[in-house]
């Protein structure tokens, strides 16, 4: 990666936009996932729930709103075990009853999809994953059903972005606060050269509906994730972040990982630095630059970050892949080896 400061490498030319977003449409999202092909039959799928998400009830939405593909019905009702098309698992609700699990009866049509939006550090357990799920659904690109916290939708015309007015410098929403993580012991370091506004538990208070307004204000938020692995980008980058119309400092996988999401001019990675000294550095200059600053933005003409908000949505990717995704039936031997 070449030393920064230095202008972002994509330029001004719409050619680069184009790239990524041909690249963006044309790769595949899944191991063993064929090409989409009209829905099977006139069959309406059911879908068990087995378990609300952290015990998170939600309203289940009509999936041809969607992806417009009919819809399924979906149940959170265990009497369906035996009958339902496809039984959905939440990880942290089963990982430790997977013995039962196992003895469970299924009909031989029926597919069990693994469901996972947390990281491999955040997932306990996962050697009890092996041999027991037909299909996975999770961030990673290389799941059988892809479930991103985000994407970018293409504009049908180019539109133009204004950049919300910033009046601060940089920003960070964190709860989940570990003293040892490395993205804590990165923002110990990079205060001593730049003031950073923490929000979150016990930090400065953000109500929820304020988010969006407090950190627009700012020209950059420490999208920090809590652990680093492949494909992990959160919420933190597609909500705290684009959503508010702000630059992402990204602390993550690695840059070439970020790009196979982001266009590379629309992010800071902390490892383009050789220290957080000279990322402050960085940062100073650039929010004292307006046209190298703006320039963060220009991918925003031709595409818009699109964040992945609520249960019900990923449920459906579910309902859709199914409909609309010939495999053939199989039994996932490495779950665990996979996803670590």
């Amino acid at each position: 990666i070449l030393p920064l400061p230095v202008k972002p490498l994509w330029g001004a030319g719409w050619c680069c936009i184009c790239f990524f977003v041909l690249r963006s449409m044309l790769r595949i999202r899944g191991r063993k996932t064929s090409m989409h092909t009209p829905p099977k039959s006139e069959h309406r799928l059911t879908i068990l729930l087995w378990s609300w998400p952290f015990g998170q009830h939600f309203n289940f939405r009509n999936c041809s709103e969607l992806f417009g593909t009919p819809d399924c019905y979906f149940t959170v009702n265990r009497s369906w075990s035996q009958k339902a098309d496809a039984v959905i698992m939440h990880h942290r609700d089963v990982c430790w009853d997977t013995k039962r699990l196992a003895q469970i009866p299924r009909p031989p049509s029926q597919r069990w999809i693994w469901f996972n939006l947390e990281s491999p550090s955040h997932s306990p357990n996962l050697g009890a994953m092996d041999n027991l799920f037909n299909l996975t659904m999770s961030y990673r690109r290389d799941s059988d059903i892809f479930s991103p916290y985000g994407d970018l939708q293409l504009l049908s015309q180019p539109q133009p972005f204004n950049i919300p007015s910033k009046t601060k410098m940089v920003a960070w929403v964190v709860s989940n606060w570990q003293v040892g993580s490395r993205r804590v012991k990165y923002y110990q370091e990079l205060k001593k050269y730049i003031a950073v506004d923490v929000y979150g538990q016990h930090h400065l208070p953000l109500p929820r509906d304020k988010l969006l307004p407090t950190v627009s204000q700012y020209n950059f938020y420490l999208a920090f994730e809590n652990s680093q692995h492949e494909d992990y980008i959160t919420e933190k980058l597609w909500m705290n972040a684009l959503s508010s119309g702000t630059v992402p400092v990204v602390l993550g996988p690695p840059r070439e990982n970020y790009e196979r999401f982001l266009p590379p001019d629309s992010f800071i990675h902390v490892d383009d630095f050789p220290s957080a000294s000279d990322l402050a550095q960085y940062l100073w200059e650039l929010s004292r630059d307006t046209e190298r600053y703006q320039h963060y933005f220009q991918w925003r003409k031709w595409l818009k970050p699109v964040a992945v908000t609520g249960w019900a949505l990923q449920v459906c990717r579910a309902c859709h892949f199914l409909q609309t995704t010939e495999t053939r039936y199989r039994v996932v031997p490495d779950l665990s080896e996979w996803f670590v």
